[in-house]
Formats: structure tokens, C-alpha cells, sequence
């Protein structure tokens, strides 16, 4: 009997027989929920005060827990479920942060036979609430939102639609009613993006030479990050954020912090867009259709004067489609959440050509998000 020819390398190694790979991606969500339960427990908080940052034990771990728990027991819903107050027990505990070792967010070391857990610096830079540079509240929306999103994916894909219904019971086709459906989830909504654009502002805003324009309307920008970047970087331009004039009251009360900045509320879709030179949209695009993507954009031209421009902020799909992942998979989310979706450098390009801009532009930043500029 002939012996079937076969084209597998004989001396293939143990890593190609065994499916690490695959394991490594079904296991990612559970790495994602260690790193946001640790958060919103507040381990990472409790260990950055210790003196020196020198760490605890569990045990000592639990004890800030109950006493931070008799203390705030009212207060635990106004900071967006954070736990810090929840007692918990020492073994579950103890499982946790062994994991965050794991996973190098924590450190371990051996003191006389008792664990001395810390943060790593990636720990204390990004996932601690006192950090400029903090993150904290990124994973809890990741947490109380986008995750109980993607339970809803099968659907999703099945549908094409967003899927507020099933994961939050809200029947609104409007997308923000959704996102703001209870003030608390606005607040969660906000801090979100506060801390993303905290982050990412400065390498968007670095993307161009924007020295020129001097009127400046950050459209859609919620908590004004941006605007408030954009005013330190060019203290001679004028600034405005414009937003839904709900929005723009929490803004002013809870983000709001320099001064050189001026709010405008109103809906991009109904009311007119005030007059200036540039135009800043964080994130806004991504979330519509292309119908309401144009309105919006001729929305911004008509109010654009000769020579000004539109800043769009974005993450980008290659133009072959083969990644970045992270664009392919907000590209997922925004089918969960919203009716948008994530797109090409050229999509951009056709919906701004659409609109009456020209000579765009294109700064990719290396990090999560690119710039698009187009002039008027």
C-alpha cells in the first residue's frame, strides 16, 4: 500500500502541534477580568499608598478593605463601583492578586515566609486613580459596559445592529440616550474618554502644525479634554467646546479645570455649528453612518471659513484590511454600540471629498489614534 504524501515539516516543533495560540486568545477575557476586578476593588490604590510604596500583605489587604467599606458604605455607587469598600475574603483575595502577579501588574516577594504584594510601575502609572496618567476609569466602562456588550456579539453579527436592548434593557434607537441612561452611566461615560484623551491628546495634537488656526471648535467633546489641551498648547487661539447642552453642564461642574476655554451647547445634527477655523471631532465619526456622517461634516463646512479646516480623530483599518487588531476590534464594538463603524484613510478621505474639503491629510501617531486633516 502507497504511504500518503504529506507536506508537515517532520521536525515541526512542539509549539506548532500544540494550540497555544488559540488557547491564548480564548483565554484573553479572563485576563481582562482580573486586571478589571483588581481595579475596581481599588488594590492597585491601596497598594500605591502604602509608604515608600513598600506593598502589604493580603491579610493587611483585607483590613483597608472592611475599614474602607464601614467608612463609604454610601458613597461606593457615586464612585462608579469602584469596591474599595467591599469586604472580601482573604482567599479570594489572595487568588486575585497572585493572577495580577501573573500578569505583571503586581510584585511579589517573600518576607519571612509572609507575601508582600506591590505595584509594578506599569500598576502605578496607569492603573491607579491618583496617576495623571490613570486609566482606572477606562477599565471600569470596559467592565460595566463593554464587556456585558460582547455577551451580546452572536446577535450582534446576526443582526447588524446594536444590542442596547438586550445587554442594558434600554429600547432607545438613539444611541446616546443608551449611553446616558442613567446619570451614572454618563458620568462612567465621561471619565472614560477623560482618561483617554488625558493620554492620547497630546500625541493627536502634535500630529499637525495647528499654530495657524486661531477660532477652535472641539465638536462633540464631552469633557473637553482636548479643547483644554488644545488651549494650553495655542494659548492665542479661541476655543469652544460644543456639545448637548446636558453634556456640557456636567462638563462645567465635574472636568472643566482651565479657564481659557468656552462652552456652546447644541446638536451637531439640528443646530448650526459656530463659525471658526478648525474643527476637532474626537472619536464622533466613528459612531455614524455615512448619511449622518456627511450631515454632520457639511454641517462643519458651512460653517468652516475659506482656508480653515476639520481635525478627525480616529483609529484607522489598514487599507487591505489586515489590522490593526485594535481598529478591527472597536470596529466590533461600535456594531455592538452604536450604528458606526471604523474605517480607511480613503473611506475618510470620500466622506470629506463628499462634504466640500480638500487636501487632506493623513498623521498616523504610532499609538492608538491617527489624525485626518482636510482644509476648506
Amino acid at each position: 500500500m502507497a504511504l500518503q504524501q504529506t507536506n508537515e515539516n517532520p521536525q515541526a516543533s512542539a509549539e506548532d502541534d500544540y494550540p497555544t495560540y488559540i488557547q491564548e486568545l480564548a483565554n484573553g477575557y479572563r485576563k481582562s477580568k482580573i486586571l478589571f476586578t483588581a481595579c475596581e476593588l481599588g488594590v492597585f490604590d491601596l497598594l500605591e499608598d502604602t509608604p515608600d510604596r513598600a506593598g502589604m500583605t493580603v491579610a493587611a489587604l483585607v483590613a483597608e478593605m472592611g475599614r474602607a467599606g464601614d467608612q463609604q458604605q454610601q458613597q461606593q455607587e457615586e464612585e462608579e463601583g469602584a469596591g474599595r469598600g467591599e469586604v472580601v475574603s482573604k482567599d479570594g483575595l489572595e487568588r486575585l492578586v497572585d493572577a495580577c502577579v501573573g500578569l505583571d501588574l503586581l510584585r511579589v516577594s517573600i518576607h519571612e515566609g509572609t507575601a508582600i504584594y506591590s505595584n509594578t510601575k506599569q500598576a502605578s502609572t496607569y492603573l491607579t486613580r491618583s496617576s495623571p496618567k490613570s486609566m482606572h476609569d477606562v477599565m471600569i466602562f470596559n467592565s460595566h459596559t463593554v464587556y456585558p456588550l460582547f455577551h451580546t456579539l452572536p446577535s450582534a453579527v446576526r443582526e447588524g445592529k446594536h444590542q442596547h436592548k438586550k445587554a442594558f434593557g434600554v429600547q432607545s434607537e438613539d444611541i446616546f440616550e443608551a449611553l446616558y441612561r442613567t446619570e451614572e452611566e454618563r458620568m462612567k461615560f465621561m471619565r472614560f474618554f477623560y482618561s483617554i484623551w488625558s493620554n492620547d491628546g497630546p500625541y493627536i495634537l502634535n500630529a499637525f502644525d495647528l499654530s495657524s488656526f486661531k477660532d477652535v471648535c472641539d465638536v462633540g467633546g464631552g469633557t473637553g479634554v482636548l479643547a483644554q489641551q488644545f488651549a494650553r498648547m495655542y494659548p492665542d487661539a479661541r476655543v469652544t467646546l460644543f456639545d448637548l447642552p446636558d453634556v456640557l453642564e456636567v462638563t462645567q461642574k465635574h472636568f472643566l479645570t482651565f479657564g481659557n476655554v468656552k462652552l456652546h451647547a447644541g446638536d451637531f445634527f439640528k443646530d448650526k455649528i459656530p463659525e471658526g477655523d478648525l474643527y476637532i471631532l474626537a472619536q464622533v465619526v466613528h459612531d455614524w453612518k455615512e448619511d449622518q456622517c456627511l450631515t454632520l461634516l457639511r454641517n462643519i463646512h458651512s460653517s468652516c471659513r475659506p482656508g480653515g479646516g476639520v481635525l478627525i480623530i480616529e483609529t484607522l483599518l489598514r487599507e487591505d484590511r489586515t489590522g490593526p487588531i485594535t481598529a478591527q476590534i472597536h470596529s466590533v464594538i461600535m456594531l455592538m454600540h452604536t450604528v458606526g463603524k471604523e474605517r480607511t484613510a480613503t473611506e475618510y478621505t470620500e466622506l470629506l471629498t463628499q462634504a466640500g474639503f480638500r487636501d487632506v491629510r493623513v498623521a498616523h501617531t504610532g499609538k492608538t489614534f491617527n489624525a485626518i486633516l482636510a482644509r476648506k
